[in-house]
Parts: structure tokens; sequence; C-alpha cells
């Protein structure tokens, strides 16, 4: 059998160019706290994502939490049951309580007439999540955060580098958090960011930072959330190279497409128009008329040594700490349990040759191995 094929595989820059900037590293001794690296990476970063402030931090789940709490929010907070375990956790960390919302079919993010139909007088935010790098409907979402007075957050974590209708994903939203992990399109190992205004920004430094103001003055609660200086090199370093991993990924995402387009029962999401997309993700819905259900596929792969995901699944609703909550309830969240008992990512990173694509794509559609 050939070797496994993972479902995802970092990309790492040409070590020589790693180099310079460790040996840098070494000549300063400055490690961690701000420094030179870092402040150059946000810098970028910030110029990269449209001009709004960003504030590094060491992973997304941190990112997460340390908006929520810049935000100053408590209570409820509506949000997706169709994510990654962190987005509900960070709402669970900072002593609030997640209110799932079903989801679109058409984008499996957050249905904004499902989001403002579960606002109460006990919520303050809408914490939404552009799921594999789709954008949001962020018109939507802004009017009836202004309407109802509510503080929008969005978890970018899938969405780097995605812009729509020319202009940077994280220019919507009060705040945008991203995650730099190893497993995403663009990566430091590990890493996150918070995206937000000025005023925003300047809570989210000190928060990453204990609540430190300055070497006399603590105003608020904070912990260690800062980003290392290697992160930070590895970042700016990644910036240089970002373009050509998109491109390498939307030639895998197109021939995906050729290879899938005629099957039966199989769906595959549209991107939709003026998104100019990331490609990290590959998700299928296996319904209805396809020859096996989600999980005979992801077993058949599996046999292949093809490792698929089912990605999101369980749905958050249903894990054991969530499914207490009334908003939990599978009758309210139809879409969203549907779409986590048919998804299934297929292999996408850079590296994956159109020889092993072929080799999926046959095994997808019932072929044997060539």
């Amino acid at each position: 059998m050939p070797d496994p094929v993972r479902v995802t595989r970092p990309f790492l820059p040409p070590l020589d160019e790693m180099l310079p900037l460790l040996r840098e590293m070494w000549e300063s001794r400055i490690l961690t706290n701000e420094g030179p690296f870092h402040q150059r990476f946000e810098a970028a970063l910030s110029t990269l994502l449209g001009g709004r402030p960003a504030s590094l931090v060491a992973n997304g789940t941190l990112a997460l939490s340390i908006a929520l709490d810049a935000a100053g929010i408590e209570g409820e907070v509506v949000t997706t049951p169709y994510s990654f375990v962190a987005t509900s956790h960070a709402v669970r960390m900072g002593r609030l309580t997640p209110v799932f919302a079903d989801i679109r079919p058409d984008t499996l993010n957050l249905d904004p007439a499902a989001a403002e139909a579960a606002i109460t007088p006990r919520t303050s935010a809408i914490l939404a999540v552009h799921v594999y790098g789709t954008p949001c409907d962020v018109e939507a979402l802004a009017a009836i955060a202004r309407r109802r007075g509510l503080v929008l957050i969005y978890d970018a974590a899938h969405a780097f580098g995605v812009r729509l209708h020319g202009r940077s994903i994280a220019a919507w939203g009060d705040f945008s958090t991203f995650s730099f992990h190893a497993t995403k399109a663009f990566n430091t190992f590990e890493g996150g960011a918070v995206v937000a205004g000025a005023d925003g920004k300047a809570r989210a430094d000190r928060l990453r930072n204990f609540g430190i103001v300055d070497e006399l003055h603590v105003d608020s609660v904070g912990g260690n959330a800062k980003m290392n200086e290697f992160c930070a090199a590895l970042g700016l370093l990644q910036l240089d190279h970002f373009e050509t991993v998109r491109a390498e990924l939307a030639r895998i995402d197109r021939l995906y497409r050729i290879l899938l387009a005629d099957l039966p029962g199989l769906h595959l999401l549209p991107v939709p128009e003026g998104v100019e997309p990331n490609h990290a993700y590959f998700p299928l819905l296996v319904g209805p008329g396809f020859r096996t259900d989600r999980d005979g596929l992801h077993d058949a792969l599996k046999a292949e040594g093809i490792h698929a995901r089912r990605y999101f699944y369980p749905l958050l609703a249903n894990l054991p700490m969530y499914r207490g909550l009334a908003s939990a309830a599978p009758a309210n969240l139809p879409v969203a349990n549907d779409a986590a008992a048919r998804v299934l990512c297929l292999p996408i990173h850079t590296g994956l040759g159109e020889a092993t694509q072929r080799r999926i794509a046959a095994v997808v559609r019932g072929g044997a191995r060539p």
C-alpha cells in the first residue's frame, strides 16, 4: 500500500530562510515579551488584514477568550453548534452561556434569522464562525448586532487571507480571531491573533500580558498569552510564502471539483460570489443517492491509507457539557445535525500530488485502487 495520505500537512518555508532569523534571535537573547520579531510580524499582519490592528497571542483559543473578555460582555452569547470545540469552550471558560442557533444549508455558517430568534434579554454578543473559510452573511449579522445592541465577534480560525468583495475578512465585526495552528493554511507552529479597532487592540494587548499597563499599573485580570519570538519570526517568514500556498491549494481544489463533479448524492460546497478563498479545507456532504453513507466512505478511504476527517462531528450541541442546554435540542438545530452526520473533509495540503488526488477520487467514486 502507498504511504498514508494525511488530511493535512503543515507548510514550512525552506530551513535556510529561517536560520538567519534564528541567529538574530540568539544574538539578541530576546525570546518573548513583545520583542522585535513580534513587533514586526504584528505590523505586517495588520497590513495584510486590511489595516485593522492585530494583537498576537499564543494560540487561537486564547484569541477567542481574550476577544470575549476584551468585549466586556456577560450573560449569553448566541453562537453556532457547527464548529471546533474551541469556539464554545471559550464561551464557557469565560463564564458565559452559549446559546446555539441553527446554520444555513448553503454555507454551513450561522443563520442570521435563527441567530436573531435566539436572542433574549440576557444576550450580550453574537459569536459566528467563518466555517471552512467561507464568510458568514456579514451584512445581515452586522444589522442584527446594531439593531439589538450586541457585540459581534467572528471566529476566523479557518479564514486567514480570505477576502470578501476585495476586503479582508477581518474588516467585519467588533473582533475577529485567527488561529495559526500547524493544521492551518497559515501556521506559526502555534499562535493566533485578535483583530479589532484601536480600543479593542489596547484591551487585548493588556489581557495577553496579565492586565499590565506599565511597570506600576495593572488595570485588569489577564494571563500570559503572548506569542514568543520564534513563532513570530516564523510567521513573518510565512507571510512571504502565503500566496504561493494559496495558489497550490486552489489547484488542488480545482482538480477535486473536476474529478468529483458528477457523483449523485455527493455535494461539494460552492465558493460564494465575491469571495477569494484560502482553499484550506475540502468538505463533502454525503447524502441520499450516494453509494454509501458518510461513515462508509470514511472507512473505505481509511482502508486505502487515506485519512479524511469528519469535521465537524460530533456536533458541539451533542457533547456532554452542552447537550443539557435548551438551545442544544436536536429539534432546534435540524440543519446543523444533518450537516454533522454527512460531512467529510478530504485531504488538502501543499505537496498533495495529482496522482494521489486521482487515487483519492477513485476511492470516493467506488473504484479499485489504481
